[in-house]
């Protein structure tokens, strides 16, 4: 027996075998729950590593404070900009669900590794009780070598998992059923708790540990906390919906910009209706939304121009160039997060604004490219390690050479922090400034709900040409 249509879901999304699926089988708070309780394991392993990197480095591999500082600020830096390959593929190619399972196996092969090079004391570099640790014998190049190679590993792994498993958990709600729609909201504000309360076990107990009893439980801890996170987003399989890859987000962008400069001479209509456009029906089927044309940003306009060419690279429909449009008008937000997030390389923790961070550029972006816009959150993080570790050794150099006492010293109470957090203190006031005229200019995504109606006359049309559809479904 045929199902109603409104028991489907209406945002394109579908099982493993790209069939439909129905909405009370698959997706809600049922597959959102693993997706939740994955990533309070997944966090507790990741800052089971990151919180106290900094420490292992000095103390068991014997860096000086700058250089460890900015190795950590370099591999964290890694692992927040390399989300930009993980969204790239799932948005192009393999999907989240594949491709955030590929990364995991990447990303537990990396704890792994790091487990076994702080077990093995020939990976190690010999103890030392100095006071300076300028007199301790540094790790030797092969012991660095093994240590950061397990390290990039794990953040290759990550690069496919950051972008991917929010967006999984996002996708299980439909954007086209007004209550789920709202639940949506409330994920976000799970998922972030999620987050805190990984992070915190991190913070407390297995800093403990690795301080206490030793780096090889301490970094153990994690990794089975990894692969007990993996398991867990696992056993939701059978209750994930999942989105079909939509081909690569940069070469969608690219035709609008292209086409664009291509008919750079050619007048914009007035009207807007006058632009080439699909029909709405087409994008309900699809489970996307219709966007219209915005004035800002008009010289984009020219490519939905027509000139009798079908060609992609010359004709782009007004929603590809709204969807192109949206992702510029988002990276003067990206910019203005960037010496915020260079302040959270400082502590090597989170920020309460990074909820509002993820939910933004997770709905500002588009249906087709939201692991892409979900990156964003994590490509500001990641400028901004790289930008902390610039600046360390860049004020580091500067003051050690103008007044032969740098800030930063290796004993950190002969050191001057409170002229290196004066200095950012003054950078934040400044990025302030930015953001504000950032925020006053933006533009916020205009979504068509045109989409939504073409869906219900569908539906209404269903039900005046076979009346007792509804009736039988609810008799069996």
């Amino acid at each position: 027996m045929e199902e109603a249509p409104g028991e489907f879901t209406q945002d394109g999304t579908v099982d493993l075998k790209g069939n439909p699926i129905l909405r009370s089988k698959r997706g809600g708070w049922t597959a959102c729950s693993f997706v939740v309780v994955y990533e309070v394991f997944e966090r507790m392993a990741y800052f089971g590593i990151s919180s106290n990197l900094v420490l292992y480095l000095t103390n068991k591999l014997h860096q000086g404070t700058v250089a460890s500082a900015n190795n950590v600020t370099n591999w964290v830096g890694t692992v927040w900009l390399t989300p930009i390959l993980g969204a790239y593929v799932a948005d192009a190619h393999l999907g989240r669900y594949w491709t955030f399972l590929i990364a995991s196996a990447i990303y537990l092969s990396g704890m792994c590794l790091l487990t076994v090079t702080v077990s093995i004391p020939a990976l190690r570099a010999p103890p030392c009780h100095e006071v300076n640790l300028a007199d301790c014998k540094h790790a030797s190049r092969l012991q660095l070598a093994v240590f950061y190679t397990a390290l990039y590993i794990l953040a290759i792994g990550t690069g496919g998992t950051k972008p991917n498993i929010s967006t999984i958990g996002a996708d299980q709600f439909d954007d086209f059923e007004p209550k789920e729609k709202t639940q949506k909201l409330s994920f976000f504000n799970w998922w972030t708790f999620s987050i805190f309360f990984g992070t915190l076990f991190a913070n407390t107990f297995l800093v403990y540990i690795q301080d206490n009893v030793g780096w090889s439980l301490g970094y153990g801890l994690p990794t089975c906390g990894l692969a007990i996170s993996i398991l867990i987003f696992l056993a939701g399989t059978p209750f994930y919906r999942h989105r079909v890859p939509t081909g690569s987000p940069f070469t969608r962008m690219s035709r609008v910009i292209v086409a664009a400069i291509r008919k750079s001479r050619i007048p914009v209509p007035n009207d807007p209706k006058e632009l080439y456009e699909l029909d709405a029906e087409e994008y309900a089927q699809n489970g996307k939304y219709r966007i219209d044309a915005t004035p800002s940003l008009r010289f984009l306009n020219k490519a939905a121009v027509k000139t009798g060419s079908n060609d992609p690279w010359m004709l782009s429909s007004v929603t590809q160039v709204e969807e192109t449009k949206q992702m510029i008008r988002m990276l003067p937000v990206l910019i203005a997060t960037i010496v915020p997030s260079t302040m959270v390389a400082q502590v090597n923790t989170l920020f309460v604004k990074q909820v509002a961070q993820i939910e933004f550029f997770y709905d500002q972006a588009p249906e087709s490219m939201k692991s892409l816009g979900t990156s964003y959150s994590t490509t500001s993080l990641g400028i901004g390690n790289f930008f902390s570790s610039f600046l360390l050794s860049t004020v580091s150099d500067i003051t050690e050479r103008k007044y032969h006492k740098g800030w930063i010293l290796n004993n950190l109470n002969d050191s001057h922090l409170d002229y290196y957090y004066a200095f950012f203190a003054v950078l934040n006031l400044v990025n302030l400034v930015f953001f504000v005229v950032v925020c006053r200019f933006y533009v916020y995504r205009a979504e068509v709900s045109d989409s939504m109606e073409v869906l219900k006359k569908k539906q209404e049309m269903l039900s005046l040409t076979n009346p007792n559809q509804g009736r039988n479904n609810e008799i069996s």
